[in-house]
């Protein structure tokens, strides 16, 4: 059932009814964390159990597509790889970076993520694995096509995508992750968010940035 609500989520996506259910599904979590229940959900999103169960499986399956839905979020502009140029790859990267520090902010973020912490260092390895393989490791496969687009236009120099995502990644995320799990309440207006995004992919650019121009189409 697993693999069903992966292909649903990374097909046509999720029904306006069934983004209702995913976006209860967050509140709840920041409500009431690990203790979220399918009862709790169908009161919730104003569904039947049965409901939940045909679109979702179980409360893995519900928790997977959430994760999914959660980092749907975070956009990744196509490129034109045969007219790929410097403007539209920092475009790429800086709307990615924005997107994705907006949504590890966002207090359903927060939650998530920390349930899945607590997961992760218990036996309930669920939730943990899921955010894990939906969240970072799905936006990963998603940046990496941009990041090698980039390499093949002539505008970025690499050897491994996975490093050269790891390094942007980082630049993006700094503290700020680890310091609103640990309750720090960063003050992230929309014009810091897009200036930490600008600020971090510039610094990517300086370190894999072609030294010798773009490559001749």
């Amino acid at each position: 059932m697993l693999q069903a609500v992966t292909e649903m989520m990374e097909g046509e996506g999720p029904t306006a009814r069934q983004q209702d259910v995913l976006d209860a599904v967050l509140r709840l979590l920041v409500e009431e964390g690990d203790r979220l229940t399918m009862t709790a959900v169908a009161r919730r999103a104003s569904c039947s159990k049965e409901t939940l169960y045909k679109w979702f499986g179980d409360r893995d399956g519900l928790l997977t597509a959430t994760v999914q839905w959660q980092a749907s979020k975070v956009r990744v502009p196509p490129v034109d790889r045969k007219g790929l140029d410097l403007v539209s790859l920092t475009a790429s990267l800086e709307r990615f970076a924005s997107d994705w520090l907006r949504v590890i902010s966002s207090d359903t973020s927060i939650a998530l993520n920390r349930v899945g912490v607590v997961h992760a260092g218990s036996d309930k390895r669920d939730l943990g694995a899921i955010v894990l393989e939906r969240g970072r490791f799905a936006l990963g496969r998603r940046l990496k096509p941009v990041l090698e687009a980039g390499r093949e236009a002539g505008l970025l120099e690499f050897d491994d995508a996975e490093e050269a995502f790891r390094t942007f990644f980082g630049l993006v995320a700094r503290d700020v992750q680890i310091r609103l799990l640990l309750g720090d309440r960063l003050e992230l207006t929309a014009a810091g968010i897009d200036g930490d995004a600008a600020r971090a992919t510039q610094q990517f650019l300086a370190l894999h940035g072609a030294k010798t121009g773009p490559r001749a189409l």
